[in-house]
């Protein structure tokens, strides 16, 4: 098992892509720290791995203060002695748009989804520098960050701002071996089940059949199963010289996003005045302009939403 001896610890894990991830995760070798602020699912995630020969311990606590953060590393340094995978995927939604947005519901995503990721990456990797023995952090992201989704300010600005931590952390802990990447998701889920969308490959899933081809293939869009390989991959040493990535996984499909690059340069002698944009602007820069928000094809007849 390529993580047979190590310890890992999934934040939001009691079902859902967690739940995956921290199985896939036990069935490759590691011990794993389970975190759920529901007692129960946490409770059954443990029994499940442990019913299936694994190692686990449940931490109930919401994902967000610093108390949390250390919390999960002191359990798994006391409960299995070491600590050297972190996954933070908990997160919560609270959709709406920009004019009804409440400041809770902007704060709340935002205090989950990216100070969780700050306060457990830090308490995280405090303990694997001073181990000494590097590590694995692997933070989930969305391509809600990467491209915009309407009536999501809230959880966009939280999952863009994950994917621009991670490729800080990856220079800062380069020198101490810790591996930084981001994952992005695209799978049947509670957050992707109210997508009209995807409704047919959600129905599919939730009756145990196959999620039908268009979906897996043409979208990337699959089952929590499909995303798991991939975070156990990049808790391995097989990934060891993979950092500061962002690789996007669903149904049959692995992706690897660019970084931002420039997609146009153009210098004006002197500056850009105004007048000198103006006229500019039409033949230059025009052609440049970048698309915003997921452009789906069309569904094939049989999977659209009975209007």
């Amino acid at each position: 098992m390529s993580l047979d001896g190590k310890v890992a610890i999934v934040t939001g894990s009691g079902r859902g892509l967690g739940l995956a991830y921290a199985l896939e995760l036990a069935r490759q070798g590691a011990a794993v720290v389970v975190n759920d602020v529901d007692a129960a699912a946490a409770a059954e995630a443990v029994a499940t791995i442990e019913a299936h020969g694994g190692r686990a311990v449940a931490v109930v606590a919401p994902v967000g203060p610093t108390a949390t953060a250390q919390a999960l590393v002191t359990a798994a340094v006391d409960r299995f002695g070491r600590l050297d995978v972190l996954v933070t995927n908990a997160g919560v939604l609270r959709d709406a748009v920009l004019w009804k947005m409440s400041d809770d519901e902007f704060d709340t995503v935002i205090d989950v989804h990216l100070r969780g990721t700050f306060t457990t990456v830090r308490a995280a990797v405090r303990h694997m520098r001073q181990a000494g023995e590097g590590g694995r952090v692997i933070c989930i992201g969305s391509p809600t960050g990467q491209r915009g989704t309407f009536g999501q300010t809230n959880y966009a600005a939280a999952k863009a701002g994950i994917v621009g931590m991670v490729r800080t952390w990856a220079l800062e802990l380069e020198r101490a071996g810790i591996t930084v990447n981001a994952v992005v998701p695209v799978a049947a889920t509670a957050m992707t089940a109210t997508v009209p969308y995807f409704a047919a490959a959600v129905r599919a899933e939730a009756r145990g059949e196959p999620v039908p081809a268009f979906f897996r293939h043409d979208l990337g869009f699959g089952t929590a199963d499909d995303v798991a390989g991939l975070v156990a991959f990049l808790a391995s040493a097989a990934a060891g010289a993979v950092t500061g990535q962002v690789i996007g996984v669903g149904g049959d499909r692995i992706q690897i996003w660019t970084h931002p690059e420039t997609a146009v340069t153009a210098h004006h002698k002197g500056g850009w005045s105004y007048d000198a944009i103006v006229a500019a602007w039409p033949t230059t820069f025009a052609g440049a302009l970048q698309p915003v928000g997921e452009r789906f094809p069309d569904l094939p007849e049989p999977f659209r939403p009975v209007s």
